[in-house]
C-alpha cells in the first residue's frame, strides 16, 4: 500500500512512458501521456507526472495514487535491459498494492513481470476498431455491455497468464484483451486512450505494411470508430480501482 503518512490529496497518477505514438500522431496530438490524461478527463482531479522507463529513475511510490503504463513500439519478447529493470520496478509496485493499469505493451510487460509469458501473436497483427467480448463481471466493465468496441494495434500477445491472474475479455485474435492481475492491478491489450483520429493516424502510418500483410486498408480505415466503451475501462479503473488502495 502507498505510505499512509503521505497526504492522499497530493498523490499523483504516474504515467510510465515506454514509447511514443507514431510520428504524425505525436506531432498533432502529443505523447501517450497527453492521450491518457485527455481520456481520463475529469474522472481524476489530482495531478500527474510522467517518467520514462527507458532512462529515468523510478518515482517515489509514496507519492503515487496509481501507475499507468503506456504502449510502445518495443516488443516485450526482446527482453531489453530497460525492460528487465521496469519489470523489477513493477513487481515492487504491484507488491505494495499501488493501483496499476497497463495499456498494450504496458499490459504485456505486467504479465511478463508477474510470471506470465509474452510472444509474437501466431494469429497475426490486430489493428483497428475491434469487437471485444467480456468473459467476467468486473468493476472495470461498469456500464459496458458483454460485447464492446475498442481501438487496437499490436503484434505480440500474452500467451501464459501469471499465477492468480484472471482473463476478463477476448476476441477471435486475442485471448487476453483484459486481465485482472490482482485486486488493484489490471491490463488491457487494446488502447482505451486512442480515439478515431489517432487510430486512423496509426493505420495511415502503417498503410504499406498493412497492405503487404493482406489487409484491405481502405476498408479498415473506413470502419474506425471513437470506441467510447473501450475508453470507459480506463475511467472505471480511476473511479473504482483507485479507491481500493485506501482500504
Amino acid at each position: 500500500m502507498p505510505d499512509e503518512s503521505s497526504d492522499p490529496s497530493t498523490r499523483k497518477i504516474f504515467i510510465m512512458k515506454t514509447g511514443e505514438p507514431v510520428p504524425k500522431v505525436r506531432e498533432r496530438r502529443g505523447e501517450f501521456a497527453d492521450l491518457i490524461t485527455s481520456a481520463i478527463g475529469d474522472a481524476w482531479s489530482g495531478g500527474y507526472a510522467t517518467f520514462d522507463a527507458r532512462e529515468d529513475a523510478p518515482p517515489d511510490l509514496r507519492e503515487a495514487a496509481a501507475i499507468v503504463i503506456t504502449g510502445s513500439a518495443a516488443n516485450v519478447p526482446d527482453r531489453e535491459p530497460w525492460m528487465l529493470a521496469a519489470e523489477s520496478f513493477l513487481r515492487d509496485v504491484v507488491g505494495l498494492g499501488v493501483p496499476t493499469f497497463g495499456i498494450c505493451f504496458g499490459h504485456q510487460i505486467l504479465a511478463q513481470a508477474l510470471g506470465g509469458e509474452v510472444q509474437r501473436n501466431p494469429r497475426g497483427r490486430e489493428i483497428g476498431t475491434r469487437a471485444i467480448h467480456r468473459l467476467e463481471d468486473d468493476p472495470i466493465f461498469d456500464g459496458i455491455p458483454d460485447v464492446f468496441s475498442a481501438n487496437v494495434t499490436h503484434v505480440d500477445t500474452v500467451v501464459r497468464l501469471p499465477r492468480g491472474a484472471v482473463a476478463l475479455a477476448k476476441n477471435d485474435l486475442e485471448d487476453h484483451h483484459a486481465i485482472r492481475f490482482t485486486e488493484t492491478c489490471y491490463g488491457v491489450q487494446f488502447h482505451p486512450e486512442l480515439d478515431a483520429d489517432v487510430m486512423r493516424g496509426y493505420i495511415e502510418h502503417r498503410w504499406e505494411t498493412l497492405a503487404s500483410e493482406g489487409f484491405v486498408v481502405e476498408a479498415l480505415h473506413a470502419t474506425i470508430e471513437e470506441a467510447e466503451l473501450g475508453r470507459r475501462t480506463l475511467l472505471n479503473f480511476i473511479r473504482h480501482i483507485l479507491p481500493r488502495a485506501a482500504r
